[in-house]
């Protein structure tokens, strides 16, 4: 049950992340899903860095922790998967 949760969680923080960054992200449901997880484990590794990994009662600073890393993620991750993909639409025509 442990990947389900993690795949829930991933959904919930990449949209969370698209919905806060200014913009469309151009990226697929799958791509927010692992942009979403990957930011979950880069904001639990933060928070058990600084020591607030675990606490009694909801971990509010670790899943907000977790949220700026999906944010961070997603906002790097969007250009990346843009220019590989040649994906020209991102940028607006010159007019020159």
């Amino acid at each position: 049950m442990g990947w389900l949760w993690a795949i829930v969680v991933g959904l919930v923080l990449g949209l969370l992340a698209k919905a806060i960054l200014p913009g469309k992200q151009n990226i697929p449901l799958w791509l927010t899903v692992i942009f979403g997880i990957l930011g979950s484990i880069v904001g639990n590794a933060v928070a058990r860095g600084i020591g607030i990994d675990e606490t009694k009662g909801i971990d509010w600073g670790r899943h907000l922790l977790q949220l700026a890393g999906a944010v961070l993620i997603v906002a790097v991750g969007t250009p990346l998967y843009a220019a590989i993909r040649g994906d020209r639409r991102r940028a607006p025509p010159d007019r020159a």
